[in-house]
């Protein structure tokens, strides 16, 4: 009955993709996102269990709301589903080989928060260009807080803050801000207290390799210009996203080769 425990998994990180989803809008509106029930953003009417299903809903609703049959974004079961397999994945990776010490359940519980907060600057930066200290300041203090239970070294996470903060601040003194925003800095942060010294490396060069193809292939199918803006914190987000995941393997085939 293994199969059970992966639909488990997969329904439970769904779950958690439908509260990323509220957490965006209601970050946006200034509501609290721990209180109040969830409503439709068209009509505002309360939205009953049957509504709130991963998926389902908005499949079974034809992406539409219950009540004022106004549009429900694809975004919403897109970061759903992408979280649920998201956390499988990281169960997976974590204790691949069934068995759940202490430190691994930690380090899965770590995994599956630090991918919620990716998923949230991920969704608010892509929408709006921002990053906000609100989301990734607690989160920072929490992923060291869990990575020094789990025994991590501390000249890794400070090494790695020290090169998410001052890679960053660099870029954004010298630039004035023009380059890159405050909230970069901050996200550089928790990247640095996530991965630590060696993993942020591959989290920083996967996204600036990302950010270039991209950059690109909107340039070639004329969707930006040179001076256009791209929201860097959600390539950052997927790219840290890979590193916390993989960035162990990366590491050992790329000195491999050498």
């Amino acid at each position: 009955m293994e199969w059970l425990f992966w639909v488990a998994v997969f329904v439970f990180g769904a779950i958690i993709g439908s509260f990323v989803n509220a957490v965006v809008f209601r970050l946006r509106t200034g509501e609290s996102f721990l209180v109040g029930r969830s409503h439709c953003m068209s009509c505002g009417h309360k939205l009953g269990f049957w509504d709130l299903v991963p998926a389902m809903s908005w499949l079974m609703l034809r992406g539409r709301c219950r009540y004022c049959r106004d549009r429900i974004s694809f975004q919403y079961v897109m970061v759903e589903i992408a979280l649920g397999a998201a956390f499988a994945i990281a169960a997976g990776v974590e204790a691949g080989g069934g068995s759940w010490t202490r430190v691994e359940l930690i380090r899965l519980l770590r995994d599956w928060y630090a991918l919620a907060i990716l998923t949230i600057v991920f969704i608010y930066d892509w929408r709006y260009y921002l990053i906000l200290p609100k989301v990734t300041l607690p989160a920072t203090a929490l992923l060291l807080a869990a990575n020094f239970a789990i025994g991590l070294s501390w000249p890794s996470l400070l090494g790695g803050l020290a090169v998410g903060v001052g890679f960053f601040g660099l870029q954004f003194v010298l630039s004035r801000g023009r380059w890159i925003g405050a909230g970069d800095i901050y996200l550089g942060a928790l990247l640095g207290a996530l991965l630590g010294f060696q993993r942020i490396w591959v989290a920083l060069f996967l996204a600036y390799v990302g950010g270039a193809v991209v950059g690109v292939a909107l340039l070639a199918l004329k969707r930006k210009g040179w001076r256009s803006e791209l929201p860097f914190g959600t390539f950052l987000s997927v790219a840290a996203a890979a590193s916390l995941l993989f960035g162990d393997r990366l590491l050992a085939w790329y000195f491999g080769m050498l």
